[in-house]
């Protein structure tokens, strides 16, 4: 045997081993790299331990007046103020802020910032609380709109209602005041007939009316 032969032996033989080393190598590095992310998801400081599981529901919401929490919550808070439907009906579709709801009109996929009532045209709409009327104006899409600024950093908002509102920007109403009537002038949501879009903020960020409707 020659040793040029020999000598590819031993390399090949060498590069066996090489191989292994090389293999366990990347294996520690991938755990070592795993470990950290792991530690890093559940360090209070780094971004705290709520990981969302596939199909996994996710609630949204807002920190309420009276939640000593600290933190985001959809628990109904004492009510500050008498509070009371704006339009008796049939709720045909929920408020979904953290999931996309089919939209009949544009026959797509999108959030939905409110709740909408269904009720016959020209029922009247009515200030869910006291308040003063911050803005009354014609939205693009979703039609004649009156928004009121309540006490505790709430506003509430009324759309798809008809041209003739009852109220101008600067006017307090109470609760139960009229304020419009139910019309379809909500360009994107015309196939759903005639209702109320009804939708609330909180220091400017949209919360469930639900809850809004429900505080005790």
């Amino acid at each position: 045997m020659s040793k040029k032969f020999n000598f590819g032996r031993k390399i090949a033989g060498k590069g066996y081993y090489i191989a292994l080393i090389l293999c366990a190598v990347a294996i520690g590095i991938s755990g070592y790299l795993y470990y950290r992310a792991v530690s890093q998801t559940e360090d209070p400081q780094l971004g705290g331990s709520n990981i969302v599981s596939p199909g996994e529901d996710v609630q949204a919401g807002a920190t309420l007046p009276g939640d000593s929490s600290g933190g985001n919550s959809t628990n109904p808070a004492k009510r500050p103020y008498p509070i009371g439907r704006p339009v008796s009906g049939e709720t045909t579709k929920d408020y979904a802020m953290d999931c996309l709801s089919y939209n009949e009109t544009t026959r797509d996929w999108r959030v939905h910032n409110g709740i909408d009532i269904a009720a016959e045209a020209g029922t009247t709409v009515t200030a869910a609380a006291a308040g003063t009327v911050k803005d009354v104006f014609k939205d693009d899409t979703m039609g004649y709109t009156v928004v009121i600024q309540h006490e505790g950093g709430y506003a509430t908002r009324y759309a798809s209602l008809a041209e003739a509102v009852s109220v101008k920007v600067g006017d307090t109403v109470e609760m139960g005041d009229a304020i419009g009537t139910v019309a379809n002038t909500a360009l994107l949501e015309t196939a759903q007939g005639d209702h109320l879009h009804f939708s609330v903020t909180l220091n400017g960020e949209p919360i469930n009316p639900v809850l809004f409707l429900e505080m005790e």
